[in-house]
């Protein structure tokens, strides 16, 4: 037997459907108890775009089947995990390109093509990891075959699982946080399921996709009224996973009250398990933030309806035109360079939307903890920047290597990632820029003003666990010091309180107070602060972000 392009593009589907069947499992293993156990949720987006009819259907041969699909993973590609998982099919692709058909011999070569692209995107690559699992899967199925313990390619799939299986139940011996915490590692388990989907299609039980086919209606005109008439720009739609403390019916009339007072053609269901609601709004970061507050986001759609009617509006008039006309291509390309210097960042909350608007940000990608953008939303957001050089900050750890992989396909224009891993890093570098500077003079002034930042931050947990030595309960307040826990307490001030007694000096204080805090706590908050940093200027901005309550920036 051997794996033909039809055969390949099963099992991708089914891998991609059985991940989908377990993204919550998955998102349960996340170690740390910060609200942001979205491992499970980035792997599913990342590759569900094979699940599309398109894909479904694709005739080619094996070449061709690997590299559609791992085009679609590619441009999908959320949060670190879904970046590696990208990476490791397109090395199959490319180990399998222009070939009809793979063997034994060829599945392991593609594989092994697969980690080794894995392995280059992760600068200090930790054992115990998803590319653990990889790795020895593959290490051990090429040592059985050059043993000619496995020959054919019905028992090589299943023989991989069982060692990534073997191999995941290993990995808390690995790393000591995973053992600590009582699971496996998140990562490698959403590896499973797709290994898993894979295996089953192989032998002829894919896992199969749940599709809702759309009722035939006939075409809208779109050029019967005009864009100016649109009152609401953008089409906000969201599927919230509730949290323990909304689960049941009818649990977050609150919610539908408030989306109703902020736009019109309002959709809302309120399930036992999720709430979904659809909106037409000018806000749609207020419906996100404040359905944030009732669990996590599992799906999130923004479309701006002003642009979309303009694009129908002009295919309508192409289509009514001389023959001649309609054959001429409307530009959806990259926007004209009419500068040299540009910026895209990445940011949740109004208030922080507007600070890096103010701070002149060129494009602004709506994300961060719990909604990481995919690769395509950055792609999209940097060819909508009109500059010769794009300078991206991700904002987010788990966004820096989606901004790693947008900057690679774009091609119309330089893309330059600074790496900040916070709000307050990704202010101070766009602080430190100089338009009249060089390429060269600005990284090293924005990488010198990242460095010279401390972000402090508290958000909640959301689940019983231990760090080290210190147990946490669901719902405490979390205090973090760059990103790491440090400070646990029932209250939210308290926990700010031990975060400070970490900081050794400060000559500007920024408070960006968010989901959960109020103005009149955030100014005691400043005086707090202003007490322990006598003469330094403390700002307080209501920053609007969901998930944290504050994020403070001390330089």
């Amino acid at each position: 037997m051997k794996i033909v392009g039809s055969i390949y593009r099963d099992m991708v589907v089914s891998a991609a459907c059985c991940l989908d069947n377990n993204k919550e499992t998955v998102n349960n293993l996340n170690v740390f108890p910060v609200p942001d156990g979205d491992t499970g949720i980035n792997m599913s987006l990342t590759i569900s775009g094979v699940r599309s009819a398109d894909y479904v259907a694709f005739e080619g041969t094996l070449g061709e089947a690997a590299q559609k699909a791992a085009n679609l993973m590619l441009r999908g590609a959320r949060g670190n995990s879904g970046v590696i998982l990208s990476l490791f099919f397109r090395g199959i692709a490319k180990a399998w390109k222009d070939m009809e058909s793979a063997d034994c011999e060829e599945v392991i070569a593609g594989f092994k093509r697969g980690v080794a692209e894995a392995y280059k995107a992760v600068m200090n690559p930790m054992e115990g990891t998803i590319l653990t699992v990889m790795r020895v899967m593959t290490e051990t199925a090429e040592e059985a075959f050059s043993n000619g313990v496995i020959t054919e390619v019905s028992a090589l799939l299943p023989f991989m699982y069982k060692a990534a299986d073997e191999t995941l139940q290993r990995t808390p011996d690995m790393l000591p946080v995973l053992k600590q915490a009582g699971v496996v590692d998140s990562g490698g388990a959403g590896f499973l399921c797709v290994m898993e989907g894979m295996v089953k299609a192989l032998e002829g039980n894919p896992v199969k996709a749940q599709e809702v086919k759309p009722a035939i209606a006939p075409a809208a005109d779109f050029s019967s009224f005009s864009t100016e008439d649109i009152k609401y720009a953008y089409c906000t739609e969201c599927i919230v996973t509730k949290s323990d403390k909304y689960k049941g019916e009818d649990t977050a009339d609150a919610l539908h009250q408030f989306i109703m007072k902020l736009g019109d053609s309002v959709v809302f269901v309120d399930d036992s398990e999720i709430i979904k609601l659809h909106v037409h709004t000018n806000k749609p970061g207020k419906v996100l933030t404040e359905a944030l507050r009732y669990g996590s986001l599992y799906t999130v759609k923004i479309e701006n309806m002003k642009h979309q009617h303009s694009n129908l509006s002009n295919e309508a008039v192409a289509a009514e035109a001389p023959e001649e006309i309609a054959e001429e291509p409307v530009s959806t390309g990259p926007v004209p360079i009419e500068k040299k210097y540009g910026f895209v960042t990445v940011c949740m909350g109004d208030g922080i939307r507007d600070l890096f608007t103010d701070l002149a940000a060129d494009s602004i990608v709506s994300g961060g903890q719990t909604m990481n953008p995919s690769t395509e939303d950055l792609v999209t957001a940097i060819e909508n920047t009109p500059a010769e050089i794009v300078f991206v900050l991700p904002n987010n750890k788990n966004i820096y290597m989606v901004s790693e992989q947008a900057a690679r396909i774009v091609d119309s224009r330089k893309v330059v990632v600074i790496e900040t891993v916070s709000v307050p890093e990704g202010m101070a570098a766009m602080l430190a820029f100089d338009e009249s500077a060089t390429e060269e003079e600005n990284v090293e002034a924005m990488k010198e003003a990242v460095a010279n930042v401390t972000t402090l931050s508290s958000t909640y947990a959301v689940r019983d666990t231990e760090i080290g030595e210190t147990a946490i309960k669901a719902g405490e307040t979390l205090g973090l010091y760059n990103g790491k826990i440090v400070s646990t307490s029932d209250d939210r001030v308290a926990c700010l309180e031990n975060l400070f007694e970490k900081v050794d000096g400060a000559s500007i204080i920024t408070i960006l107070y968010g989901e959960g805090a109020g103005e009149e706590e955030a100014n005691h908050v400043a005086e707090l602060m202003q007490e322990k940093f006598p003469g330094v200027d403390v700002m307080v901005i209501n920053g609007g972000q969901p998930v944290y309550s504050y994020i403070i920036s001390i330089e």
